[in-house]
């Protein structure tokens, strides 16, 4: 008899995916986003920064005035926020040629260093932007990268431990929905689909002969099939039904792949392969996850 257990997503992941969805932006209790807010910060501030510099515009050196905005515009990109801090430093650069140049309250440079300095000012401030943008990026993919280790670790330990195989694939499939976003997962000794699409163990989903873009497209069809593998045998399968749309990185199948192994070295302890094979495992072919004939 095949033993089936299923994982819908909890509520909290439901929330957590509309706020993902909704992107850092999301809205706060003042009915704005942090992006709108940020961005105000980066048309503002630097206004209000070229403005408070008025009563000593006559005696610090222009240079002077722009090392001010300077700081500005890294406060705005360190963010994070490309857009912001390119913004940032566009106003920057009209405030200082608005306020802080002669003739003053005019958008005319009539000296060609100041005019040196407004250009600088503006690269500096995109260059800041960008660096702090990638900065960012690489931050997110780290702490990424940090999440889905622990998820791995979380099932290594049960089946470690000698937690009853059970037990881990309830664990596992819990992990692998909220790995790959997905709307449910569940843990079979059969494939019920043979045309539904499945992940090899390189992390590659293949629908037919085709390899399958996850990381634009979002697992394909209704039900993906994750096989779970261990000692030469297909011991079982996890099904997972994907959230529509929702792109997954290949360095997240890798991981899912490496979670239903860990199942397999579970159901490997705890059955022999002959009991395994007369339950419905296989023997995997060599270069492929599928059963053999």
């Amino acid at each position: 008899m095949d033993r089936v257990g299923t994982v819908t997503r909890p509520d909290r992941w439901q929330h957590e995916e509309s706020g993902a969805a909704a992107g850092p932006g999301a809205a706060t209790r003042t009915g704005l986003r942090p992006d709108t807010w940020i961005m105000l910060a980066a048309v503002a501030a630097p206004i209000a920064t070229a403005a408070a510099l008025i009563p000593w515009r006559t005696q610090l050196d222009t240079a002077d005035n722009a090392l001010f905005l300077v700081v500005v515009i890294v406060a705005v990109a360190s963010t994070g926020r490309r857009m912001a801090a390119a913004t940032a430093a566009l106003v920057s650069a009209v405030a200082f040629d608005y306020f802080l140049t002669r003739p003053y309250e005019s958008f005319r440079i009539t000296r060609h260093s100041d005019l040196i300095t407004e250009v600088l000012l503006l690269v500096v401030g995109l260059a800041v932007g960008e660096l702090a943008a990638r900065g960012r990026r690489h931050r997110d993919a780290a702490s990424q990268g940090r999440h889905q280790m622990e998820l791995l670790h979380a099932v290594t330990e049960l089946a470690a431990t000698g937690h009853d195989a059970e037990e881990v694939e309830a664990a596992a499939a819990h992990r692998i929905a909220e790995l790959l976003h997905l709307r449910a997962c569940r843990f079979s000794t059969r494939a019920t689909d043979k045309t539904m699409a499945r992940i090899r163990p390189d992390g590659r989903v293949l629908v037919g002969a085709e390899v399958w873009s996850t990381d634009d497209l979002g697992l394909p069809t209704r039900n993906v099939d994750l096989p779970v593998r261990s000692g030469g045998w297909l011991l079982g399968h996890f099904i997972l039904t994907p959230t529509p749309g929702r792109p997954v990185p290949a360095e997240r199948l890798l991981v899912a792949v490496a979670i239903a192994d860990q199942v397999g070295a579970a159901l490997a302890a705890d059955e022999s392969p002959h009991r395994l094979a007369t339950a419905g495992g296989a023997p995997v072919r060599s270069g492929a996850d599928e059963p053999g004939p």
